[in-house]
């Protein structure tokens, strides 16, 4: 694969940083080498148009997108480029992200954006669905998925044996 950021994480304000963390932690664990750009598409429009635009032509494969409020960025970026991006709604508003999912999951057709959960969960499992689409072009991380998918088996049987006298009889 290509040098560089193979990943851009993108938030529409510095605000937005601490649950995004959560995203390139679970980056850094696989490592999955990535930017971090803090752009709008409200305020900044025109910047976010070009960045879009340049992002194939630097090497990046996916890009992950976290805003609350209305959340236009995702939808934005995706209009500009043809690579994969990742909507993270984020619970920034008085409708505790509410809002923010309903405008990143309501893309109209040949716009598509994928949709995670809201906040914490959905910047981590952004992070994951960049592996799963990361792991079809190189083997690298291909087993970085496998590993990951059985230290998720392994914490689940863990699990189970310290409940199993809940699941008796089952």
């Amino acid at each position: 694969m290509e040098k560089g950021p193979l990943v851009s994480v993108v938030m529409g304000s510095k605000s937005d940083f601490s649950i995004m963390q959560k995203c390139m932690e679970a980056l850094d664990k696989f490592g999955i080498e990535y930017e971090v750009r803090v752009l709008s598409a409200h305020r900044t429009p025109e910047k976010t148009a070009a960045f879009a635009k340049e992002l194939e032509k630097r090497g990046v494969k996916v890009v992950i997108a976290g805003a609350g409020g209305a959340a236009h960025l995702a939808g934005t970026i995706a209009s500009y480029t043809t690579l994969p991006v990742i909507g993270v709604p984020l619970p920034t508003s008085h409708l505790k992200g509410i809002d923010a999912l309903y405008s990143t999951v309501q893309m109209p057709p040949g716009v598509p954006v994928a949709c995670m959960a809201l906040g914490e969960w959905g910047a981590s499992n952004a992070a994951i669905f960049t592996l799963q689409i990361l792991s079809l072009l190189d083997d690298f991380f291909k087993e970085k998925l496998k590993d990951y998918k059985k230290e998720l088996s392994s914490q689940e049987v863990k699990r189970d044996e310290k409940d199993k006298n809940f699941n008796k009889g089952n």
